[in-house]
């Protein structure tokens, strides 16, 4: 597999000894299709056993973006046109991709430099390494879509440690729910990101990389720190209001919670989330929370994930923000309190 030059979504080739995944879609940020998820894993599966790759190294082409996510909009027009069974196979070759790269038996690097949203955490946060620059943003926005945490997300966020050396469900909650942008500090002070590597030393990590080994490119241009991280000031707050099993709860927490500035912080955050995806967000960290590999949790989400996408709100969620961009959905029901969450919990066995 060499496609170094061709203007595939994703250029796929090897360099010494790293097989280098490239994405090449900039004009869509790109957005994973399902082109771009096919030649990923047949990259994958065929250096999965080739002695002469060592390593692999997935970076972007772009300037802005890692990775966006997943093409919702693609979902969604397939979905609209009858074809909802394109969308549903889209996301199970998508999470099987997730999974591959989870048990991938080498090292696995991802060079973020800018922003990364959604299938691109799934993209890299279950590999080994995670490489961000200064300017590198991480969010899961699925609430404002209509849709539900991902690609693996709620199970990798419950179980990643911060820079005390602990873990926190509070703390995922919070950023499946209100879709947090983390910057680059709290990436790092999360555990979500393991190395920084400023944005300017990218090219010359990658060469070296490529030259002479990961190891060295790590000793050569990684550093210390990007400043202080504001998720680290707010979990106390994030602990005492986010940490319960049902969205009913936590909305009580916050209804009393005395830090005002922190309460309203998140209800700005929180103003364009789908009550339903909400309700149905904290159910699925619930399931998270007690699969015992990131395959259990991935199937969780097929199934789920199925069900969300059949209700009007994802289609209403991705016009609003991809579409016609108004922001401005009208989610039915339109308060939480509304939603009946029995039919996830069975899907769940919650």
């Amino acid at each position: 597999m060499n496609n170094k030059t061709s203007a595939a979504p994703v250029r796929a080739y090897v360099e010494n000894s790293t097989g280098v995944l490239e994405l090449n879609r900039p004009q869509a940020l790109n957005s994973l299709t399902h082109e771009m998820v096919n030649i990923i894993d047949q990259a994958l599966d065929q250096w999965w056993d080739d002695d002469a790759v060592h390593r692999v190294l997935v970076y972007s082409n772009s300037p802005k973006a890692f990775c966006a996510g997943g093409d919702v909009r693609a979902a969604r027009e397939a979905i609209q046109a009858g074809r909802g069974g394109e969308a549903d196979q889209f996301f199970v070759d998508e999470y099987d991709m997730n999974n591959n790269i989870s048990e991938f038996p080498k090292p696995y690097i991802s060079l973020i430099d800018g922003f990364v949203m959604g299938g691109g955490l799934g993209l890299s946060a279950h590999g080994s390494h995670r490489v961000i620059s200064e300017k590198a943003s991480a969010a899961m926005p699925e609430m404002a879509i209509g849709f539900t945490p991902d690609v693996g997300m709620a199970y990798m966020f419950q179980r990643m440690t911060n820079a005390a050396g602990s873990t926190s469900h509070a703390l995922a909650a919070f950023l499946v729910t209100t879709g947090w942008r983390m910057t680059a500090a709290d990436m790092i002070w999360s555990g979500l990101a393991t190395d920084i590597v400023p944005s300017a030393d990218h090219d010359l990590f990658r060469e070296t990389v490529y030259a002479e080994s990961l190891d060295e490119a790590l000793e050569r241009y990684s550093v210390d720190t990007v400043g202080d991280s504001e998720l680290a000031t707010l979990l106390p707050h994030i602990e005492k209001t986010f940490g319960f099993p049902t969205w009913a709860q936590i909305d009580e927490a916050l209804a009393t919670y005395p830090d005002r500035e922190f309460v309203n912080t998140v209800t700005e955050l929180l103003s364009t989330a789908n009550p339903e995806s909400l309700v149905a967000a904290v159910e699925l960290m619930v399931a998270s929370a007690r699969s015992t590999t990131l395959r259990e949790e991935l199937d969780h989400e097929v199934v789920l994930g199925e069900y969300i996408r059949s209700r009007p709100n994802f289609a209403e969620g991705v016009r609003a923000v991809l579409v016609d961009k108004d922001r401005n959905a009208d989610f039915t029901p339109a308060t939480t309190g509304e939603v009946d969450v029995t039919p996830v919990r069975k899907l769940l066995k919650n």
